[in-house]
């Protein structure tokens, strides 16, 4: 699939959507930078006319239904069409606070997606086609957590984006195609501020890897989910410690084995 139009959400931060938007850009696509942020947004805009490419800002609260719709009727209006979506959206991960913000956060990473994810799919089936890329968490994969941590309502989220993902692979008749990355620990500034500051001796009992997924390998890895025909509805998965992400097998139970009762 040619991408030639993008739209990324949450890309006005120092993350992951600022390095999504970029890449699309350098892979010639005219991109729709939006965030809440928007003096952020405007940032990578910069960083990405400074490249050479070009880019459009649009403001977005993925909160509040009605901006993700005209957010997308925008994108598509001012590009004439629209080829990608990147579900990049997310509220801050807040481990110390377990038990609170899950509202917000239920309604930033699963909702949001799933209201820009159908407003996509009305424009796309308009104009032939498209791909949209979720983008999950390994920490929604595993199954029981014994101490306190982490983020109970982002974890709902991000499994939650991943079985909106796996449940549209039929849209690929309509030439849609939907899937989703599931990132580990990821080189962001703020995750490489807190390894950075647990001693190397100690990583192992914070369930550190060894190394961590850089943003740019985590663009490639979005590039490759829009951009090959064959996949649809498939979730990749990216473990830090592993050279490359890997997919987990369409109509996988989710898991190894059950106990007896």
């Amino acid at each position: 699939m040619k991408v030639r139009s993008a739209l990324v959400t949450g890309a006005g931060g120092v993350g992951c959507g600022r390095a999504i938007a970029r890449k699309l850009a350098k892979k010639g696509a005219r991109v729709v930078v939006s965030d809440l942020d928007e003096l952020g947004a405007h940032e990578t805009a910069r960083l990405i006319e400074k490249d050479g490419s070009k880019a459009i800002v649009r403001g977005c609260d993925v909160r509040i239904s009605r901006d993700v719709e005209e957010l997308v009727a925008f994108a598509a209006h001012e590009m004439g069409g629209l080829d990608l979506l990147v579900n990049n959206a997310s509220a801050p991960f807040r481990p110390a606070t377990p038990l609170d913000f899950w509202h917000d956060t239920i309604v930033t990473d699963l909702l949001g997606t799933m209201t820009a994810t159908r407003a996509a799919i009305d424009v796309m089936q308009k104009s032939g086609g498209g791909a949209i890329v979720n983008i999950g968490s390994t920490s929604a994969l595993g199954h029981g957590r014994t101490h306190a941590g982490g983020s109970p309502s982002y974890d709902v989220a991000k499994a939650g984006v991943m079985r909106l993902t796996t449940m549209l692979a039929y849209l690929k008749n309509d030439g849609i195609r939907v899937n989703c990355l599931l990132p580990d620990w990821v080189a962001t500034p703020e995750v490489q501020a807190y390894v950075d500051s647990v001693p190397m001796s100690e990583r192992g009992d914070h369930a550190i890897p060894s190394q961590l997924t850089s943003m740019e390998q985590i663009a490639d890895a979005v590039w490759a989910l829009a951009t090959d025909d064959s996949l649809a509805g498939r979730v990749m998965v990216w473990f830090s410690n592993d050279d490359a992400p890997k997919l987990i097998p369409f109509g996988d139970r989710g898991y190894v084995a059950l106990d007896d009762v």
